[in-house]
């Protein structure tokens, strides 16, 4: 149910991190810091070939650590010929799961869809470091309504997934599942992952996360995978290592599933 959110900046930090928690994990994000920083360095190495083979080298080794639980966290949000490109481009990757930004709209979501390969598709919808009054300002209602009309967007554009705050999760089910919603149709609902971030356990620090729940509480809400970054890969003194902070956070969710 953990995917660790690799937000490092060079490969060999990033594989040090996969070789410590592939046993107690699901998989392992690569977002737009790892992703930049890499192509920056690579495309910089003038003049030295031996350190452009060696950060190379550096990141092949990590694809083959990561194996076939990649998620590509590319966050695609453009004109829906450019996001069609995007999703092309990373089929060669074949990650478990790639996103798009719902807010691109639906004929962007439609084409990463029709490029997806054997890929999972997720939906970004609204940013865990957007507070309510932030979404109201950004999309003109509460993240609880965004979040509702972008996953009737996503499924209608044929999206695997939701990426949303487990806070949202609960709006979701009731308005869905228990009350049942005039256009999207429990079952469809039912088929989406649910993939949260802003997911922090009690012991660690919320950081620049707005709509948080514990681990726990967000699988009892219906997460499917909670993405997780520093509580695991920077935990605090007192809990150890990346390896402790996973296993405790893996008894968390066993008990909430209990």
């Amino acid at each position: 149910r953990i995917i660790v959110a690799l937000d490092v900046k060079h490969p060999d930090e990033a594989k040090a991190l996969v070789d410590q928690l592939t046993a107690y994990v699901g998989g392992f994000k690569v977002g737009l810091e790892f992703i930049t920083s890499t192509y920056a360095s690579l495309v910089t190495a003038r003049n030295d070939e031996a350190s452009a083979l060696a950060l190379l080298g550096s990141l092949r080794r990590l694809y083959a650590a990561i194996g076939d639980q990649l998620f590509y966290d590319g966050k695609f949000a453009d004109i829906p010929n450019t996001v069609a490109g995007a999703a092309a481009g990373v089929k060669p990757l074949a990650p478990k799961f790639f996103n798009v930004h719902a807010s691109a709209g639906e004929a962007a979501v439609k084409a990463a869809a029709a490029n997806k390969g054997s890929s999972l598709l997720l939906g970004v919808t609204v940013l865990t470091s957007i507070d309510a009054d932030a979404c109201q300002s950004i999309f003109g209602d509460t993240p609880d309504m965004i979040v509702f009309r972008f996953t009737e967007l996503l499924i209608a554009a044929g999206a695997d997934g939701i990426i949303c705050s487990p806070q949202e999760l609960e709006f979701l089910h009731q308005a869905i599942s228990v009350h049942g919603s005039p256009v999207i149709a429990r079952a469809a609902y039912e088929r989406l992952l649910k993939v949260t971030p802003g997911v922090r356990p009690v012991w660690a620090a919320v950081g620049d996360q707005k709509r948080v729940m514990t681990p726990g509480e967000a699988i009892k809400h219906g997460a499917t995978y909670l993405v997780i970054g520093r509580p695991i890969t920077q935990p605090p003194a007192d809990i150890g290592s990346p390896a402790d902070a996973a296993k405790r956070i893996a008894e968390e969710i066993a008990e909430a599933l209990a």
